[in-house]
């Protein structure tokens, strides 16, 4: 009498490779976009029909990346601030969900370090190399896509008819510097941070940093969270004046 074997059920990995990409850390990815130009009817049409002169920064956990440029050379222009912060001479427009990134903290980290080592402050170049411009790279980055291709139409415009930007577009409001942190700054802290035996590992908001700086030595010199108002060079490396919303700050040991 032969005996007969039942056959072993399949396996279910399309269910296991649900639950493993479930298991990953989702991040949203948010662009936040600013509108440079002064409120009123020119900004209202140019806003309507999409050639705006815009600000953006990509939101990560509690922390809004930009880039910025300034004079000091070997210093990335890459800076974070708390998400929806105004820039100087900005108004805020609109919040879009662009993606979501599967990937540990881990590696976050470093493609926001990789970002900041490929924008370099005196690299900066209003119509070639701008907020945008990194925006769209650090997007690409974390999700696959580029950003939204209005978000730089004007610089995309500036380039191909560079005599039809207009000198309101580049000329400096009365700010110096956007507010914010450096993102070597940051990563020298995070390196101090590990030889000290901190918990690494989950983005922190700008409260939440304060609050840190506060409770570090009382003997140590703290600097009050506020906008800073520094000297800059105004303009980028093709002689276009800088925004103050496009102007980095400097590092605090300069300040």
């Amino acid at each position: 009498m032969s005996s007969t074997t039942r056959p072993k059920p399949a396996r279910n990995t399309s269910g296991q490779n649900h639950r493993s990409t479930l298991s990953l850390q989702r991040t949203e990815v948010i662009i936040n976009v600013y509108d440079l130009l002064p409120p009123g009817k020119v900004s209202t049409v140019l806003w309507a029909i999409g050639s705006s002169l815009l600000h953006s920064g990509v939101v990560i956990g509690d922390r809004e990346y930009a880039y910025g440029g300034h004079d000091r050379r070997g210093l990335t222009g890459v800076y974070w601030t708390k998400p929806a912060q105004e820039p100087p001479g900005g108004t805020f427009k609109q919040s879009i969900l662009h993606g979501f990134s599967f990937r540990p903290v881990e590696e976050l980290d470093a493609i926001i370090h990789e970002a900041s080592e490929e924008f370099q402050g005196t690299s900066y170049n209003l119509l070639t190399k701008n907020c945008n411009h990194f925006t769209s790279y650090l997007c690409e980055k974390l999700t696959g896509r580029p950003a939204p291709g209005w978000i730089n139409r004007a610089a995309s415009i500036g380039v191909a008819l560079p005599c039809v930007v207009p000198r309101e577009w580049i000329a400096p409001p009365d700010y110096d510097t956007a507010d914010g942190e450096l993102l070597d700054e940051d990563f020298d802290e995070r390196t101090s941070m590990l030889r000290h035996g901190e918990q690494p590992g989950r983005y922190r908001s700008a409260s939440e940093e304060a609050e840190r700086q506060d409770a570090r030595g009382s003997g140590s010199s703290s600097r009050k969270h506020g906008p800073r108002l520094v000297n800059l060079k105004e303009t980028d490396s093709s002689g276009h004046k800088i925004p103050a919303a496009e102007r980095a700050p400097l590092p605090k040991n300069l300040i």
